[in-house]
């Protein structure tokens, strides 16, 4: 079922505070810093929707990512809107240094692709995820 404005905003306040509700969405901006750590984030948030068989809409530009949420089958936010939401937070934010919702913290994105200039070795790529 889909959930009550009042416990969408309670909810989101209390347990995604870089979230927020708006035209039946919950959403969220994330900053990067640049183009491959952008794609790197599009692609672990379609992993995980698709694992979860639940599909946000995204918008993507440069530098950023705009997620937003709601169930289609049910015009609404439901809990699965929730969970999803939760999964992308703990999965693109991974914060080694303590900092409080609302500081920036730092994701580490890497692959173990090979790249041409790498002459068969492994490379990482290193890009980072920051939020407000």
């Amino acid at each position: 079922p889909v959930l009550p404005d009042d416990e969408i905003e309670r909810r989101l306040k209390d347990d995604l505070p870089g979230w927020w509700y708006e035209g039946r969405w919950i959403r969220r901006k994330y900053n990067t810093d640049g183009w491959l750590t952008t794609l790197a984030l599009v692609n672990t948030i379609g992993y995980l929707a698709e694992a979860a068989w639940h599909h946000p809409d995204l918008e993507v530009t440069w530098g950023k990512v705009w997620v937003k949420l709601r169930t289609h089958s049910s015009n609404g936010v439901t809990e699965r809107d929730f969970a999803l939401a939760r999964r992308i937070e703990d999965t693109v934010l991974w914060n080694i240094y303590g900092l409080k919702p609302g500081e920036h913290a730092v994701r580490l994105v890497t692959t173990d692709q090979a790249d041409s200039r790498s002459k068969g070795k492994r490379v990482s790529i290193y890009g980072a995820v920051t939020y407000r």
